[in-house]
């Protein structure tokens, strides 16, 4: 009998559509088939893979209200969000389309003859997509990896595959051939493992929490397999007193609270300069109260639910160790809704200062001088992005080079664009996606020596 999941509309807990999981078996068969279509998309002329994701690029862009109106009922996303994130996914594709007939060597003068370069493209990559960005971040791992001649395989979250699995009916209506681009909807413990574990892969990429990529990490160990992962954060938006204050308290509420929180990127930890602190919060206040937290059907919602009774059960347990300083609103009745609130923190050892809450949550500490705040940012396992507010342009260079992150906005929120590098410093992962090079780290470098 096949396993079964049934998809959930968290902002009104009802269910969507039961879908078949896939099997093991069903893994081994797409991984295998991806292997077998692998020679032929790799010998296709570069001019004509790239017209092929232009072509796919074109026919998302025909669909992007239907993914997106997917994606605000599977994953309770707002439709502003949505319909940015089906543009991503066309967006990706497009920039990604120049990357066939750019994948340059190099000419290396060596003595005694002529040295030359070639990237040439792995095989077939495993793509494990989490449930908070489901389109961006597919369209992040198998533009660049199809760019570069490699077939994918792709396993959406369990909780949302809704949008992957049209994206791969997508692709074989745009003329990508079959089973270069394969969506498998299944157990991460089944088809994901079987990724890390199946010899015909040669590279996974996962974005997921830091302990399951650990995990995957290992796994790859085993057949010294490829890996990027980009895991999880806690990231810090730093205002100075010089800042313009009542710019920064505005946007804050925009940096955590997007996605219900549910963001690797979002700015859970805010640092305020003493003598700035007690005018901040007084203005960060009414950015929160105001914020409109609404069933994501509703056009102007800024906020929807979290993705799962599970994850707001989570998200509850660290509110309930802590005073709410103040909250915004949230529906009642059936949804997975928790109101966006503020803590104000003193000791940095308080659980929901250090850990991810991945939920619409935010803490407060002061600092008292940029060295005080560097420490205080830097004092965490992770390091994915951050924001520093100031207007002095030195300080802001300063402690951008000083905070340990990969993604750092001056006087912004901005984390990741498809045409710039994205990934995280310590235990918030490892490589690097998006950016010119992304096709680059689905290749193996070739050296070739031609004696004279």
């Amino acid at each position: 009998m096949t396993a079964t999941h049934v998809v959930i509309n968290p902002a009104t807990a009802a269910p969507v559509v039961e879908l078949p999981l896939a099997s093991l078996a069903d893994a081994d068969a797409a991984i295998e088939a991806a292997h077998a279509a692998f020679p032929a998309w790799r010998a296709m002329p570069p001019g004509e893979r790239a017209a092929l994701l232009r072509r796919f690029a074109a026919v998302v862009d025909a669909h992007l209200d239907e993914l997106a109106e997917l994606e605000v009922r599977n994953a309770g996303h707002t439709w502003g969000n949505a319909r940015w994130e089906a543009g991503n996914v066309r967006d990706c594709l497009n920039y990604y389309a120049g990357a066939p007939e750019r994948l340059f060597g190099r000419q290396i003068p060596v003595p005694g003859g002529v040295d030359v370069t070639f990237h040439e493209p792995l095989g077939v990559v495993g793509v494990i997509v989490p449930w908070n960005f489901p389109m961006p971040i597919a369209g992040w791992g198998f533009a660049p990896a199809l760019a570069a001649g490699n077939t994918v395989v792709l396993k959406p979250a369990e909780l949302t595959p809704l949008t992957a699995i049209r994206l791969g009916e997508l692709a074989l209506e745009a003329g990508l051939p079959e089973h270069v681009l394969t969506i498998v909807a299944g157990k991460g413990s089944v088809v994901g493992e079987r990724f890390v574990t199946h010899p015909l892969v040669q590279k996974v990429c996962f974005t997921g929490s830091t302990e399951v990529g650990k995990r995957i990490m290992a796994g790859c160990a085993e057949q010294v397999k490829k890996v990027t992962l980009e895991l999880g954060g806690k990231s810090s938006n730093i205002v100075f007193a010089d800042a313009d204050i009542d710019a920064a308290a505005a946007s804050a509420p925009y940096a955590v609270f997007d996605n219900a929180g549910q963001d690797c990127c979002a700015r859970s930890r805010i640092l305020v300069e003493r003598s700035a602190y007690d005018e901040f919060l007084s203005k960060l206040q009414p950015a929160v109260e105001g914020l409109r937290v609404l069933d994501p059907s509703d056009e102007s919602s800024e906020m929807g639910p979290l993705i799962s009774a599970g994850q707001k059960a989570s998200v509850s347990e660290y509110l309930d160790e802590v005073d709410v300083a103040f909250a915004g609103s949230a529906p009642g009745g059936p949804g997975f809704w928790l109101p966006p609130s503020v803590v104000t923190v003193d000791d940095p050892a308080t659980r929901i200062w250090r850990e991810e809450v991945f939920g619409p949550v935010v803490a407060v500490m002061p600092f008292d001088d940029e060295a005080d705040a560097v420490a205080k940012a830097n004092d965490t396992e992770y390091g994915l992005s951050g924001s520093i507010f100031t207007t002095d342009l030195g300080r802001g260079l300063r402690v951008a080079r000083a905070v340990e992150a990969g993604n750092l906005s001056v006087n912004s929120h901005s984390s990741v664009r498809y045409w710039t590098p994205f990934g995280g410093y310590k235990q918030s992962g490892l490589g690097r996606e998006l950016g010119p090079d992304a096709p680059m780290a689905f290749t193996e470098e070739k050296n070739v020596f031609i004696a004279h």
